[in-house]
Order: structure tokens, then C-alpha cells, then sequence
């Protein structure tokens, strides 16, 4: 389902929860050729102020773009601008629930801006950001 902008308001939201792996980030490091070690080696990120193995943020964040691609507004949404805060490391096993807030609409442009968090299973803020978002025409 896909919501044009004159089918969304100030304030809607929509929500997707996951909990993130030790395979979803090899998955990411192979895909992405991003092997920092900081992801991939335990000895290493012993050493490092996360003391253990973190999730790619850029991961973690893609997040937001399955609420607006598959969710809300939906099927036909393009993604025209991001900037993201990363302010508490993702650990393999901590469900992420990323939450985007229509905070404004340009109607003459067609695009809304979102508010963008991610908390943890601890309700930690993890990452923040926001948005905008071209919706479907119809």
C-alpha cells in the first residue's frame, strides 16, 4: 500500500522493528566490501572503545529506507535525502525499532520530511536523523 502526499499528515508514522546478527553484518561486509575490523574481528574490537564487534551503522540505518520503500509512503517513494547521527554502537543481538514522524510536507514540491530514530531493546537512541521523501504521485 502507498499513500500519495495529500493522504499524509503532520505526525504520521510508521515503525520496523528487527533484531540484527552476526550473519546479517558478514552479509552487509560481503555486499559492500566494508570489512573494517572494527565489524569483523573480534581481537580488534576488543581493543577498540566498543569492546566487542558492532553492526555497520549504514546497516542499521537502511532501516528507515524499508519503512519508506516498502511501508510508509510506500511502493513508488523516492528517497531524495538523508543525514544520519550515529550515537550508540548496534550489537549483534539488539533489536532496533526505527521509527520515521512526518514533521513537515511541501506540497508544491511533493516531498515530506521525516524525522528519523532508532532505539534499542533498551530504548537507547542509537541512530537519528531525517528524511525527504518524494511519495507516489497516486
Amino acid at each position: 500500500m502507498s499513500k500519495s502526499i495529500h493522504e499524509i499528515s503532520i505526525g504520521d508514522y510508521e515503525t520496523f522493528t528487527k533484531k540484527f546478527t552476526e550473519d546479517d553484518t558478514e552479509k552487509y561486509a560481503n555486499l559492500t566490501q566494508d570489512f573494517n575490523p572494527a565489524h569483523m574481528d573480534e581481537d580488534y574490537a576488543s581493543k577498540t572503545m566498543f569492546k566487542k564487534r558492532i553492526v555497520h551503522g549504514m546497516l542499521v540505518s537502511s532501516m528507515f529506507s524499508t519503512i519508506f520503500g516498502m511501508k510508509f509512503p510506500g511502493v513508488g517513494s523516492i528517497y531524495t535525502k538523508q543525514s544520519l547521527k550515529f550515537k550508540k554502537p548496534v550489537y549483534f543481538g539488539d533489536e532496533i525499532t526505527a521509527k520515521v514522524t512526518v514533521s513537515e510536507i511541501i506540497i508544491e514540491r511533493n516531498r515530506v520530511i521525516f524525522e528519523c530514530v532508532s532505539i534499542n531493546q533498551l530504548g537507547e537512541t542509537v541512530i537519528e536523523g531525517q528524511a525527504e521523501i518524494m511519495p507516489p504521485r497516486e
